[in-house]
């Protein structure tokens, strides 16, 4: 009789607790043991309907949501680090953060982003970072290219991603080394088909009408991320509207010699006052990008810092450095990091090399939308070559580097939380 008491004793305990064990905490800061998943997990949960909050600065911008029996089974199955709490504690949690005195806040997460990663559909000889890591992650994606561009499909997206793309139509600066490697004669051939398709006579021109439709996009509210070369091409393009700057080898006829004084830095979003690179076969698109001779540094040595916001007054800036410690490995790519000199003036630094004038992350609006820029090609590759394997994202789990790419992901889903009264 009085085992049958216990017993009772212990299940209504256990059920009274459960009762109050409402929400789930998914820690950010040393103690997650894949940072990566924790994103996807989150992201999950959004397409199931339910709203999470993102704690930014609490225990490295943790996550939290509901309590759901499906929800922790899926954070078992994906290997995340979690706490069930009660809602006493969830409460308690939020009141901490909403105290004046400390530098956190709480953004509610109400609509998973549909993602697009504009990327030509056929085998490139490199890896791509994002695309890695949405797929480790488990956040779905689409892959689009010119012609759902230029067919006006951008619409249907709320965060587009751009990738060591060189939207100047000079086919990446690869001529010197690898114009009769089969996969460049490929490209080549499939970029002049496309440009014929959509009424241009030149790769640079097809490439040109691309980046003026993402432009739109951004201005009409788009999200956009860019890493490597896309991100100074980008501008570039868009600074060279109705200028030559390819050689014939390029597009079949000289560059204007008068180039660059032509160049209109008003149309780009980053970068003032560059200079492009003249010589094609220069691995170079302009002086945006910290060569390697230039930075001085190498894989023991290279670090960049990200910089502190205010969570309160400065919620974006704060959402898109989230991380589990403010000192990043570097990492190289075609454009590795940007010019401090050459970046505009009303532009957002979220990362910089501190022992150089160098800009690894940064960001800025445009119109009703916003882009960040992340300049280096692999966070967890520091030297990525043509050809190479692409990067095991299984034996790296708690990237700082690859954090920084999953909070653009979910910030086009953030919002203010509204406080109780």
């Amino acid at each position: 009789m009085n085992t049958k008491k216990i017993f009772l004793a212990f299940a209504l305990c256990l059920l009274s607790w459960v009762a109050q064990a409402s929400y789930i905490l998914v820690p950010m800061d040393d103690t997650q043991r894949n940072h990566l998943k924790a994103y996807g997990i989150t992201y999950w949960v959004l397409e199931k309907g339910q709203e999470a909050d993102w704690l930014l600065n609490y225990r490295g911008g943790s996550f939290m949501f509901k309590y759901a029996k499906a929800f922790e089974e899926e954070l078992i199955i994906r290997g995340i680090s979690y706490e069930v709490i009660s809602d006493a504690q969830s409460a308690g949690i939020i009141q901490q953060i909403n105290s004046p005195d400390v530098n956190m806040d709480a953004m509610r997460l109400d609509k998973p982003p549909k993602i697009a990663v504009y990327s030509p559909k056929s085998k490139q000889p490199w890896d791509d970072a994002v695309t890695l890591v949405l797929t480790y992650a488990e956040i779905p994606y689409d892959v689009i290219f010119d012609d759902e561009v230029l067919d006006d499909k951008l619409a249907k997206y709320d965060w587009l991603h751009l990738h060591h793309e060189d939207f100047t139509g000079q086919m990446g600066k690869f001529y010197a080394h690898y114009r009769n490697y089969p996969w460049y004669i490929a490209q080549k051939e499939e970029l002049e088909t496309s440009a014929r398709k959509h009424g241009f006579d030149k790769i640079s021109e097809l490439k040109l009408a691309v980046v003026q439709k993402i432009r739109d996009y951004c201005n009409a509210g788009g999200f956009l991320f860019a890493m490597c070369s896309a991100a100074d091409t980008f501008d570039i393009a868009l600074a060279a509207e109705g200028v030559d700057i390819c050689e014939n080898m390029y597009d079949g006829d000289p560059a204007d010699p008068n180039a660059q004084s032509k160049l209109d830095f008003k149309k780009t979003f980053a970068f003032e006052n560059f200079l492009i690179s003249r010589n094609p076969y220069e691995y170079e698109y302009s002086n945006i990008d910290n060569q390697q001779f230039e930075r001085g540094l190498n894989e023991n040595n290279d670090f960049f810092t990200l910089f502190e916001f205010s969570a309160k007054w400065d919620p974006i800036p704060t959402m898109l450095s989230q991380c589990h410690t403010n000192v990043i490995k570097g990492f190289m790519g075609q454009t590795t990091a940007f010019k401090k000199q050459l970046v505009k003036s009303d532009v957002i630094i979220l990362g910089e090399t501190k022992k150089i004038s160098e800009a690894r992350y940064i960001h800025g609006t445009s119109g009703k939308g916003t882009w960040t820029f992340y300049g280096g090609h692999d966070p967890e590759d520091y030297q990525h070559f043509v050809g190479e394997e692409p990067t095991d994202l299984n034996l790296h789990p708690t990237s700082a580097g690859y954090r920084l790419i999953l909070n653009n992901i979910l910030f086009p889903a953030a919002r203010k939380k509204k406080q109780k009264t």
